[in-house]
């Protein structure tokens, strides 16, 4: 039995289709009934009869600050995939970001010591590599290290790590990957897949950063890849490349067939943006677009080695045009018919 944590948000609901067309018997916590309707729409999208894969899974209702579920959701399992965590800029959600990210993955990791799991695969994050100033090249072997250029979000994902790595220290074996930004079809209004509905309504304007993105399949295909492999206790960068966000935005852009972006948006554009939409949401009670952390991230050049996974597993990425080409397709069609 195969046990999935954060089952349906985006990474969760990839790597259960993936899963489940290779006949595995999955079983996932579920927080929320209605965060199903979402992973419907996914694997309706990969071409499947949702409600038949659905139906499939071993359902176990509870999330990962639940210990007896999660002690419950451990019975006779063999490998766990814990997606599970909470991604935020917003500081009003700080404290139960650090609650769910940290102390759910110790959680998850207690239990899998005592139900004797053979393998672990925690999805962390690159930002779990810390980032500086003018830093060369971000690989594997990289420090975390506080500082203005890591965000709240970082740590979060650096603490969780530490409790995986305690459990490696405690006899359980597992493997952690750090995606990059993930790019693919998911809720249009959350995560990095905002972006394409923010680019879907104004496509003008692109900050001035470069970072790392990948898309959502290779995430979970190097996940997989590495849980049936005999590597065990080790850490991958899975990123198909360093990208401005001018390119990233311009191939967003001729996916919905609209004009690329034209004006770069200057850096003390984006200081009152933040700081407005700080006002706005402490006024209205809703979330900010753009944070002061999201802010100096998009000015920031950040890039990335993937070259252990590369060689590790003979990986080969998908091209990010051919992902975001797709995904540009699909969340148009949900916009255009009113079910984003």
């Amino acid at each position: 039995m195969i046990l999935v944590t954060g089952a349906t948000g985006l990474v969760g609901s990839y790597l259960l289709y993936n899963l489940l067309q290779k006949d595995e018997p999955v079983r996932a916590l579920l927080f929320n009934q209605n965060s199903l309707n979402r992973t419907r729409r996914i694997f309706e999208s990969l071409g499947s009869d949702a409600e038949t894969l659905l139906a499939r899974v071993d359902w176990v209702e509870g999330d990962v600050l639940d210990v007896l579920a999660i002690e419950k959701a451990m019975e006779g399992v063999k490998k766990v995939y814990h997606c599970a965590a909470i991604v935020s800029f917003d500081p009003r959600d700080h404290a139960q970001m650090m609650k769910i990210n940290v102390e759910g993955t110790a959680n998850v990791v207690n239990a899998a010591l005592e139900a004797g799991v053979e393998k672990l695969c925690h999805v962390s994050s690159i930002a779990a590599l810390g980032r500086t100033d003018n830093s060369p090249v971000i690989d594997e072997k990289s420090q975390f290290k506080t500082g203005k250029y890591n965000s709240k979000y970082s740590l979060s994902k650096f603490m969780a790590e530490r409790e995986v790595w305690r459990g490696t220290a405690e006899g359980l074996n597992a493997v952690i990957v750090n995606p990059s930004i993930i790019l693919g079809y998911g809720h249009p209004e959350k995560g990095s897949t905002k972006m394409f509905t923010t680019i879907y309504r104004n496509s003008l304007f692109y900050g001035q950063g470069i970072n790392g993105f990948v898309g959502v399949e290779d995430v979970v295909r190097a996940m997989t890849g590495l849980m049936e492999s005999p590597v065990k206790n080790e850490r991958f960068v899975v990123s198909a490349g360093d990208f401005s966000y001018k390119e990233v935005f311009s191939m967003i852009a001729r996916g919905f067939g609209k004009p690329e972006p034209k004006w770069p948006v200057p850096s003390f554009v984006l200081e009152i943006v933040w700081r407005f939409e700080w006002l706005r949401g402490k006024l209205t009670g809703t979330k900010p677009l753009i944070t002061r952390e999201t802010a100096r991230t998009s000015k920031g050049n950040y890039q990335y080695a993937s070259r252990k996974l590369q060689c590790t597993l003979k990986f080969e990425y998908t091209p990010l045009e051919d992902t975001i080409t797709r995904t540009c397709r699909l969340i148009k069609n949900d916009l255009e018919m009113g079910k984003a």
